[in-house]
């Protein structure tokens, strides 16, 4: 970590904490190092540092590419290790600088629903994040959030403290889909993508919050 994402870090967690009356549950099925995809749902703009700061590494988030355009919005972010995305989350540019971080041995948070839920409810995955899988070799980590719609979800204008909590899953390696993937045809690829996206948001569902 470096200075500006480990006080932004150690806030985080302070505001969680304090404000949030926050839960982690099993955060050591993480790895410490080496590429991981952490695949959570999305409730609340939450999520992500929820998400992050529960773990005793650095990890990459998604930031939209518009706001790097602003000087100091633009250099916090980078030095927070967001990864700039156009508007709907994809795009090559995007793929190709999330594949680059986790062949580097980065983490990245990445929502199978694409967005933020309206009723609190998980949604249907997409099929992104399986393409973004079957390109990569990283692990993905299965995680859920809980309390963030109703804490900050996208009818309220201020978080609210309602206590929130996060719960990390069992490892997922897709090595069957992933050797499949390299000799398929085109129509059977894309089923690929979504039945790993359909995989991962299954086990996010499975996920309770409690120790396991």
């Amino acid at each position: 970590m470096n200075l500006s994402y480990r006080l932004g870090w150690l806030g985080f967690r302070a505001m969680f904490a304090v404000y949030f009356r926050w839960r982690v549950f099993n955060p050591e099925r993480v790895p410490r190092t080496g590429g991981v995809i952490l695949a959570s749902n999305h409730a609340s703009f939450l999520d992500p540092p929820l998400v992050g700061c529960a773990l005793p590494r650095a990890i990459n988030y998604l930031a939209r590419e518009s706001l790097f355009r602003f000087p100091g919005i633009g250099a916090l972010l980078r030095s927070w290790n967001s990864v700039p995305v156009d508007r709907d989350g994809g795009g090559a540019a995007g793929l190709r600088e999330i594949l680059n971080r986790l062949i580097a041995g980065g983490g990245i948070i990445l929502f199978p629903e694409g967005t933020r839920t309206a009723d609190g409810k998980l949604q249907p995955a997409r099929s992104g994040i399986g393409l973004t899988v079957v390109k990569s070799d990283a692990v993905v980590i299965p995680v859920r959030t809980f309390g963030t719609f109703e804490a900050y979800g996208r009818n309220h204008k201020f978080p609210r403290p309602f206590r929130v909590a996060v719960k990390y899953g069992r490892p997922m390696k897709f090595e069957t889909l992933r050797a499949e993937a390299k000799v398929c045809s085109k129509p059977r690829l894309k089923e690929i993508y979504q039945e790993v996206a359909d995989e991962i948001m299954a086990a996010i569902a499975k996920l309770e919050p409690r120790a396991d």
